[in-house]
């Protein structure tokens, strides 16, 4: 990183960051795989988020798993995983510590299963944990724990009692008060909050007559959800900075300018994950941008930026 960008330094549930950019969970894999792109550093990012990771190994759901829409994407790819002892024994000790800092994504189908694979990865070097109560892929509970806050409560609590990690929390937009329960996940045990995950969508092959994904429905990422998360930050912001727990905002992120605006809106972190498949190196790009909108504001680090939002 250039000294250009020392202003980029920030921290998140006491991680020491590069960056304020994080690579999210599904869309580089377990890091190696995007890693592998030339130019490309770990050094650019301040976390990566690794694949939802289940107790046992996934298969995932049938084909076809992703499809493209106007300005975004629906994927229904079921959590396909190796499992957690596999990731843990395999998979970890590859990982590069030294350059960025890694949070496990954990997912369940039983409140017992989100504390089983917490426990797992407590005693393992992984720097947090992010706990997906709000998957639209998996048909056995997994909207239903992230739209219901008490079920909500009761994950982010299980998984607090089996864990010395930080717990990060990623909210669902499919609900109807996101907010509320963001103050239930905060009230479990939640050390941070990654706000939102992705909105439940459908398309159509009007020749056969039928949904493209072979799930019928699928997460809705990219562009075109970017408004929509831009509100719900906003939304959880107004509670969360009464307890003093930060946001990771995410949802179509592809600019710099796109960023700025989430930190505005109350994130202290920006996640990126769409944006990636269409240009692999924009987290450099997005670190140039805000460390050259907080120069030119005369900001000394991103905290100065966040939640700075003035309403009309």
């Amino acid at each position: 990183m250039s000294s250009m960008q020392n202003n980029l330094k920030t921290s998140f549930c006491g991680m020491p960051l590069n960056s304020p950019v994080i690579l999210l969970s599904g869309c580089v894999g377990f890091g190696e795989e995007y890693t592998r792109i030339k130019d490309f550093s770990n050094s650019d990012v301040g976390a990566v988020c690794l694949k939802g990771t289940t107790l046992a190994p996934r298969l995932g759901n049938k084909p076809h798993r992703v499809a493209e829409t106007p300005n975004g994407m629906l994927n229904a790819i079921g959590l396909q995983n190796p499992g957690a002892d596999s990731v843990i024994n395999e998979i970890l000790p590859s990982l590069n510590k030294n350059e960025t800092k890694f949070i496990i994504n954990i997912s369940g189908s039983s409140v017992d299963e989100y504390g089983e694979i917490a426990k797992h990865f407590d005693n393992t070097d992984i720097d947090a944990i992010e706990i997906n109560i709000s998957c639209p892929n998996v048909k056995e509970g997994g909207v239903a724990f992230g739209n219901d806050p008490d079920m909500s409560f009761r994950v982010v609590e299980v998984c607090r009692k089996n864990t010395s990690k930080p717990i990060i929390t990623k909210l669902s937009p499919n609900q109807t008060d996101i907010a509320a329960n963001a103050l239930r996940c905060i009230e479990a045990g939640s050390d941070g909050l990654a706000v939102i995950n992705t909105v439940m969508g459908m398309a159509i092959d009007i020749e056969k007559k039928q949904p493209i994904i072979g799930n019928n429905q699928g997460g809705l990422s990219g562009p075109a959800i970017k408004p929509i998360a831009l509100l719900k930050v906003h939304q959880v912001y107004q509670v969360s900075k009464k307890h003093n727990i930060p946001i990771i905002g995410q949802g179509g992120i592809l600019t710099a300018d796109d960023a700025i605006e989430f930190i505005i809106a109350g994130a202290d972190t920006v996640g990126i994950g769409t944006a990636l498949f269409y240009n692999p190196l924009v987290c450099q790009e997005i670190n140039a941008g805000i460390s050259e909108y907080l120069n030119t504001h005369e900001l000394a680090s991103i905290g100065s930026l966040v939640g700075s939002l003035s309403l009309n």
